[in-house]
């Protein structure tokens, strides 16, 4: 069956004189006929142009060959009569709601890849990766911590030696009754804070713990406990690697889409030092403090002593006119989730045990 016949100029590919010709469509092929050409080109080596608003159609040969139709309403009445059909992408393009359903389509999957994808890709990553690779960033996260964060600690050695003894005898204790790798190994290291009293678990099992903080609860070696076993919850479930994979495949994709990789890895040491973890990570460090505790018999409220030593310096920063942010908190105790749901929890989690 042939179609209508459209006026066209053609382009060899080899020498750059136009030549005019006739087009048609029939038997599966293109027919190209003109002075001295006759050309049948199967439909599956043509590569038809797309329908725009305005502007020349450009029709791409297998062989190199072009042709060109300056009459753009012209090809698009023949493209339809000769029953060429048009990719979906192309119709949506000349549609303002095919535009607008495929822009929100786009924002829908972008935010379920963030909320859905990129913890799931990161979860798969994490376990290619040995645990050496935690000590390391550890190491580097500790080092641009102390450089932007912190200062030596000015607590009394004694003191750190106590704290220490504490943590270390409740830590045992509680292996003694967990399954074997329920405790990581761990460091504890000591520094004076500028951003307020903080603990924070680092890949690779090392944890600061500022000397604000110990002043914050009065020395009191349970509460004290009670936050290093939250720590070592993120250390457990490692966080913050998990995290780190996670920004990273995130920075992969956003420099795939712009090109540009030179930033991709630059301070992520420093955003291991300085990142809120999620709300799902914190609780779930909570629940292995809590079982921590609870194997080293004490008495998982303990944790409710650091809440409400916050609370309290909290109203009184609030007084202050002058006061900073709420994030000199710090990481541990940001409102992921709430201090609220926080300490009902860990009330629960004392009563449920008996209250130890």
């Amino acid at each position: 069956m042939s179609t209508p016949l459209l006026s066209a100029t053609y382009f060899d590919g080899l020498q750059a004189r136009a030549q005019p010709v006739s087009l048609q469509v029939a038997d599966g092929a293109l027919h190209i006929t003109g002075d001295g050409i006759a050309r049948r080109v199967a439909l599956p080596h043509v590569r038809w142009p797309e329908r725009t608003r305005h502007g020349v159609r450009i029709t791409h040969l297998a062989d190199g060959g072009e042709l060109h139709c300056a009459d753009s309403a012209a090809w698009d009445a023949w493209s339809q009569h000769s029953g060429l059909g048009e990719p979906l992408v192309v119709r949506l393009q000349q549609s303002w709601r095919g535009v607008l359903g495929s822009a929100l389509a786009l924002v829908v999957l972008l935010l379920a890849l963030h909320a859905w994808g990129l913890p799931l890709a990161a979860r798969a990553a994490l376990q290619l990766l040995p645990l050496s690779v935690d000590t390391s960033l550890g190491d580097a996260t500790l080092q641009a911590v102390d450089e932007h964060l912190m200062q030596p600690s000015q607590l009394p050695r004694a003191e750190q030696a106590r704290v220490q003894a504490a943590f270390s005898q409740a830590m045992t204790q509680a292996a003694a009754h967990l399954p074997l790798g329920s405790v990581p190994d761990w460091q504890l290291v000591f520094r004076a804070s500028r951003i307020g009293p903080n603990a924070l678990a680092l890949p690779g099992g090392t944890i600061i713990m500022t000397d604000e903080l110990v002043y914050l609860v009065e020395r009191d070696t349970d509460a004290l406990t009670a936050v290093l076993a939250h720590e070592l919850g993120h250390v457990q479930h490692r966080y913050g690697v998990r995290m780190l994979v996670q920004v990273t495949l995130l920075g992969t994709v956003g420099s795939l889409v712009l090109g540009d990789f030179s930033s991709l890895l630059a301070g992520t040491s420093a955003l291991l030092g300085q990142a809120h973890y999620s709300r799902e990570a914190e609780h779930a460090a909570d629940v292995s403090a809590v079982q921590l505790l609870q194997a080293a018999n004490i008495d998982p409220a303990a944790m409710v002593t650091l809440f409400d030593k916050l609370a309290a310096l909290r109203a009184a920063k609030d007084a202050d006119a002058k006061a900073a942010p709420d994030n000199w908190l710090g990481i541990a105790f940001a409102s992921h989730p709430t201090d609220a749901e926080r300490v009902q929890f860990f009330q629960r989690a004392g009563r449920s045990n008996g209250g130890l």
